[in-house]
């Protein structure tokens, strides 16, 4: 039986949808993006037949490829999670682009991140980093939390529900992806009295997204690249101690915004950010397992097919593992236009089901294809990806 395979969310869209979404008219709040009868009918159409390629593909588990998530530029920097400010009460638009901005207000002496435009990798390679414009350009509006957070996503999410849930075959399981409490919690914040407390109001916001996902029978992937990217986003370089110190604090908020769901429903997505860059500041993932492995949920999602980590694939053999816990390894990189061979994802899959068996292994993609790559490059990993669990 082959090896079950999915993806990480994100997949190419149309190019109908792409100019439907760019049409799309901004609320009285300057960063919603309203939306109409007939973009949610297109974006219906749209996710049937994602799902459909999906499947003819090889994938197992199948994703809405996000589109149904607002975004106002499928390259844009950022754009990924920018959907979350339209779910969320409490923010607004200031003079102050929360891109550009520190986004936390941390307490004295403690560990503060810089701009997303001032990491630690551009710092050392700032000619490469000069000519790349799908990390210098943002096009949407990052707000600053400016009053207590809440949910208000209820009609958004169940949009993303009903479009899934209609395209999935009797009996066949999918996987919608909702942003994590801390890479939600990295837009500036000029309310809350300190990062943690800005963090925990986002995780009692999100968990209302999480449910209902979850009640509908469907799988949560949690994004939070926050875990990793952070590290690259903090200057000095901190201690791995303090690092892993700050770290906890998002897990806890994970653990506390998930608590009372089915572990097998819930599914945590880490990576080191999709940007094409050298990412030769990025933490090591042994250092960061141990502080993972303490959130509550039945599956982690990793990069393992892109070159500065495939690696570490050694370090799950050398930390206790749950008995429970399923291993989604990306096996194809939006890193690189190159399509993997199928017997390479073939290799790349078998090193972690000599670790924990093939029962316990989802190949996967190492973060979003949607965006990073030509949609054409894109199904052709999506088919290496088919083929590799094949021959694994």
């Amino acid at each position: 039986m082959p090896v079950a395979t999915t993806t990480s969310g994100s997949l190419p869209r149309t190019s109908s949808l792409i100019e439907a979404n760019a049409a799309r008219t901004f609320a009285a709040d300057g960063f919603t993006l309203e939306s109409t009868p007939e973009f949610d009918e297109l974006t219906a159409h749209a996710v049937a037949d994602v799902v459909a390629r999906q499947r003819d593909a090889g994938i197992t588990l199948v994703g809405d490829g996000e589109f149904g998530k607002a975004m106002s530029n499928p390259v844009d920097y950022g754009a990924w999670w920018s959907y979350s400010f339209q779910r969320a009460s409490g923010l607004s638009l200031t003079d102050v682009n929360a891109f550009n901005e520190p986004p936390v207000r941390s307490e004295p002496g403690s560990i503060r991140l810089t701009s997303f435009l001032d990491r630690r990798d551009r710092q050392l390679f700032p000619a490469v980093y000069a000519e790349a414009v799908e990390v210098g350009a943002v096009a949407t509006a990052f707000p600053t939390t400016t009053g207590p957070i809440s949910y208000r996503g209820h009609d958004a999410v169940a949009a993303d529900i009903r479009h899934l849930t209609a395209s999935l075959d009797e009996g066949e399981q999918g996987f919608l992806t909702a942003i994590a409490p801390g890479s939600a919690a990295r837009v500036r914040n000029d309310f809350y009295a300190t990062d943690e407390e800005h963090i925990w109001a986002w995780a009692d916001a999100l968990r209302e997204e999480y449910r209902a996902i979850v009640d509908a029978g469907l799988i949560v992937q949690l994004d939070d690249p926050s875990l990793a990217e952070n590290f690259d986003q903090i200057s000095p370089e901190p201690s791995i101690a303090d690092y892993q110190a700050f770290t906890q604090i998002r897990v806890d908020a994970i653990n506390h915004a998930i608590a009372g769901l089915p572990k097998e429903q819930v599914r945590l997505h880490l990576c080191w950010g999709s940007w094409h860059g050298p990412h030769t500041t990025d933490i090591e993932l042994r250092h960061l397992l141990p502080v993972i492995l303490k959130a509550n949920v039945g599956s982690i999602s990793f990069e393992a097919g892109n070159v500065r980590h495939e690696h570490e694939f050694a370090d799950w053999a050398n930390v206790d593992l749950p008995d429970d816990l399923v291993l989604v390894p990306g096996v194809v990189s939006h890193a690189t236009n190159v399509v993997e061979h199928p017997e390479l994802v073939a290799q790349r899959i078998r090193r972690f089901t000599d670790i924990v068996g093939a029962d316990r292994v989802i190949a996967s993609t190492d973060c979003g294809l949607g965006g990073r790559v030509h949609p054409d490059i894109a199904w052709a990993k999506l088919a290496a990806l088919g083929e590799g669990a094949r021959r694994a």
